[in-house]
């Protein structure tokens, strides 16, 4: 097949308006499975993270033939923790969808990642999806889709977008709302019409910029691009440059694989514009240029935004340290964030003297939160810092921080609560305006320190009504101090197994975060105390057992349920003299020192980070 009938395009979204089930009805109505093959939902979310949480957390490429062209699709994040992701893959489109939900219209990670296509000069095709939902309003998403076009500086020939309606669920789309809803093939069609064919010259050495990198468990360590010119053949010698035009390594092409539906499959060669995964580098990585050996120039990448958070991982160093989890030394943990460091472009590394803390740099709480669950789930323990943020100077040498664009749909009756928690966490309102059925959208810049730990309290306060979502605006200058967690932690002092009577006659010190049969350790924080003071507490303590018996001595022990938290929201909940301990097996939070006489060595404000 020829580089003439190939079409290579991406889908962006923000996280959760429907580009991964739309890819699914795609590949299924374009002839890929057998009629009685069984498939899967969101195919494309290949690890189990992404299935449990819903969310696209790796790009990845899949191909599909129609018409007798083939299209390469690529299903990106849209969380903008991943961002990351997103500005490399598009740099292997040459045309993008842009995916809005009909009733939620474009988000703060739409506005991101349009315009990173837009300045990559890409022209989308709009869908408006989930059309058949009942709170729709189609006509105003495309006004304000227009008006975020004209606001991110879309050329002329950008604007003139063609815009589709669709329910990728029920896998249709159409051109006008009144048209018969069938199938997919507008869609289809129009990608073939309006996305531009790779431009093909043959006559150039062969070169390709590595955009993704992952490990394969039949063929190892493999490298995913676009060939930006010329042609290669299987076991053809190449060398990979980096963007300063140094050579990093020489070596062969030893398996060189295109994409077909979810499956790669073998190519003997591969022409410019196809989306190829290739073998047999072992120092390459991402934005390095695969190549013949006689080209010396790299080809241009985008440089990645720094990250904006991080978190120090250290050894787990608890009374029970090493009783769930089987890779537990700090040998291990060094080698598995190294290897993270270099296929995540997004994440950096840093280490102490000793190499047994590591600072992990990241976008936000949950690539780093998706980092530790990956690395839970692989049989490590770990005890993790409270993130913090990476600071900058500006070039009047003055302290500046990252500020994130807050937006939030809440309930009319709650809008106040709403701005009063973000103005404590020294935000600044931009807008606010009524979105219809009772809701309100405001929208926020905040510095990205006061809002660690803000999502559990908002949900609190919103009674879960409440929807917030974030995206990195830019560095501004540093605001001072600002308010963390007011409460204070309920501290075990003993070692062993909670006791449901000592629980229940503590329920009125504060929430518990364990249950009866817990086990627990001297130092472990096992709730919340509702005063702003830490209290230390004896969870081990059974009732006092006689020989008398009486009637109506013994009271029914009737236990609240536990507060419980997922990762993310642990790490965000714990203050700087406290830890968040993981292991394959349960999350505790605890003190950093363990013993009552070492914490009152050191002062809270000594440990605040």
């Amino acid at each position: 097949m020829t580089s003439q009938e190939i079409r290579n395009i991406a889908i962006i979204a923000h996280v959760d308006h429907g580009k991964t089930t739309l890819i699914d009805n795609i590949m299924k109505q374009s002839g890929m499975f057998r009629d009685n093959q069984e498939t899967s939902e969101r195919m494309m979310d290949s690890n189990d993270l992404e299935k449990e949480r819903g969310i696209t957390i790796l790009a990845k490429p899949t191909s599909i033939i129609w018409n007798d062209t083939r299209i390469n699709i690529i299903d990106t994040p849209g969380h903008a923790d991943f961002g990351g992701e997103v500005e490399r893959v598009l740099s292997m489109a040459d045309g993008v969808i842009l995916l809005t939900d009909a009733s939620e219209g474009p988000m703060p990670q739409t506005k991101f990642v349009l315009g990173k296509a837009l300045k990559k000069g890409l022209r989308p095709v709009v869908i408006i999806n989930k059309i058949d939902k009942s709170d729709v309003r189609p006509e105003e998403v495309v006004n304000e889709l227009f008006d975020l076009f004209v606001s991110l500086e879309a050329s002329n020939e950008q604007l003139d977008f063609p815009i589709l309606y669709a329910s990728g669920r029920d896998g249709w789309c159409v051109n006008e709302l009144e048209d018969e809803r069938t199938n997919l093939s507008p869609l289809l069609d129009l990608i073939l019409k309006h996305v531009p064919k790779p431009t093909v010259d043959k006559s150039k050495p062969f070169a390709m910029l590595a955009t993704l990198l992952e490990s394969d468990p039949y063929i190892g360590r493999c490298l995913i691009g676009r060939v930006e010119q010329g042609s290669a053949k299987l076991n053809d010698s190449v060398k990979a440059i980096n963007l300063d035009g140094k050579i990093i390594e020489t070596g062969r092409l030893t398996k060189l694989l295109k994409f077909e539906g979810t499956k790669k499959i073998v190519a003997e060669e591969v022409n410019t514009g196809d989306i190829v995964c290739i073998a047999g580098l072992t120092n390459a990585s991402v934005a390095d240029t695969i190549c013949a050996v006689e080209v010396e120039k790299p080809i241009a990448s985008t440089p990645i935004d720094p990250p904006t958070m991080s978190v120090t991982i250290m050894v787990n160093d608890s009374p029970f340290a090493g009783t769930e989890g089987k890779k537990v030394t700090s040998t291990v943990i060094r080698n598995r964030l190294l290897a993270e460091a270099e296929t995540n472009v997004a994440i950096t590394f840093r280490e102490n003297i000793n190499k047994d803390a590591f600072e992990i740099g990241g976008r936000g709480e949950l690539q780093l939160g998706v980092l530790i669950e990956t690395m839970r789930r692989e049989g490590f323990e770990v005890t993790v810092s409270r993130p913090k943020v990476l600071f900058q100077v500006d070039k009047n040498g003055k302290k500046t921080e990252p500020y994130e664009e807050v937006t939030i749909d809440v309930d009319e009756e709650y809008v106040s609560s709403v701005i009063d928690g973000m103005n404590q966490r020294k935000s600044e309102m931009l807008d606010m305006r009524s979105s219809g059925a009772g809701k309100t959208r405001i929208i926020f810049l905040a510095p990205s320190r006061g809002l660690i730990g803000f999502q559990s309290k908002f949900l609190t306060e919103t009674r879960g009504s409440g929807v917030l979502n974030r995206v990195f605006h830019s560095y501004g200058p540093f605001k001072g101090d600002i308010l963390g967690r007011r409460s204070g932690a309920l501290i075990c002092t003993g070692t062993g197994k909670a006791v449901a009577y000592a629980i229940w006659k503590l329920q009125d010190r504060g929430v518990m975060f364990i249950e009866h049969n817990s086990p627990v350790y001297t130092g472990m924080i096992v709730g919340e105390h509702n005063r702003d003071n830490d209290l230390e507490i004896n969870v081990l303590k059974g009732k006092q057992l006689t020989n008398v018996r009486a009637s109506g001595t013994d009271d029914a022990v009737t236990l609240a349920p536990p507060k419980i938290m997922s990762l993310e929201q642990m790490m965000t909940y714990i203050n700087g003299d406290e830890l968040l301990e993981v292991t394959p097996l349960n999350l505790r939070l605890r003190k950093k020192y363990l013993d009552s006489n070492d914490r009152k060595k050191y002062t809270k404000s000594d440990l605040a980070s």
